[in-house]
């Protein structure tokens, strides 16, 4: 389950003693590898709220779901970081999140801190004809990619959204055999050649870790 608003009183605290916490205001994609994050480091300061992950369909509304969300808990917690990149807002999100004083996440999109951001922008030249999946979207591929898109109705669709593209890179948050699969599936489907490529929490961890 992806933790909204309602799931704020996590470890049986009330939200009236959350200050003196960090507050993450997320994704909704990236709900699951920041909850792994947490459960495996021990981070207990750390509450974590997130945004439906389909505002990635409509970036245009993530900056002002960003704000009203901080404004909501602005007097709950001492301290909010935002776990979302620029993710096609076109440095509204940066600009808005400067505005209120509050920190996010450094990089243009996920694929770029899952990999790392210095990693990915070196690559950036050499593949600029790869189409990227995270484990989220492999899960969700036919909801956030297929669907969406309409190849479920229409693939002739299928060329004329891809016909650039030459691979899929899958980059790999966890080491799931059948993830693989199915992130190979998803490349057949789309007529393009796979590569997996094992990033873990690339600068999502780092970030995270000197909170």
């Amino acid at each position: 389950m992806i933790p909204t608003d309602d799931h704020l009183t996590e470890q049986g605290l009330p939200l009236k003693t959350k200050a003196g916490r960090i507050l993450l205001i997320a994704c909704g994609a990236l709900a699951r590898e920041i909850l792994d994050l947490k459960s495996i480091n021990g981070w207990n300061h750390l509450d974590l709220t997130c945004l439906p992950a389909n505002l990635h369909l409509y970036p245009e509304k993530i900056t002002q779901e960003v704000r009203a969300a901080v404004t909501k808990h602005r007097d709950t917690f001492d301290n909010i970081f935002v776990v979302y990149a620029d993710c096609g807002t076109g440095g509204q999100l940066q600009a808005a999140s400067a505005e209120m004083g509050v920190e996010m996440i450094a990089g243009p999109h996920c694929y770029s801190f899952f990999e790392g951001n210095e990693v990915f922008a070196a690559k950036q030249d050499q593949e600029f004809t790869s189409f990227y999946l995270t484990d989220f979207l492999v899960r969700q591929f036919d909801a956030f990619v297929w669907k969406p898109m309409g190849l479920d109705r229409h693939p002739d669709l299928r060329n004329m959204y891809f016909g650039n593209y030459e691979k899929l890179i899958y980059q790999a948050q966890t080491d799931d055999p059948a993830l693989t699969e199915k992130a190979r599936d998803c490349a057949a489907r789309l007529g393009l050649a796979f590569e997996r490529r094992f990033t873990g929490y690339g600068d999502l961890k780092t970030t995270l870790e000197k909170l």
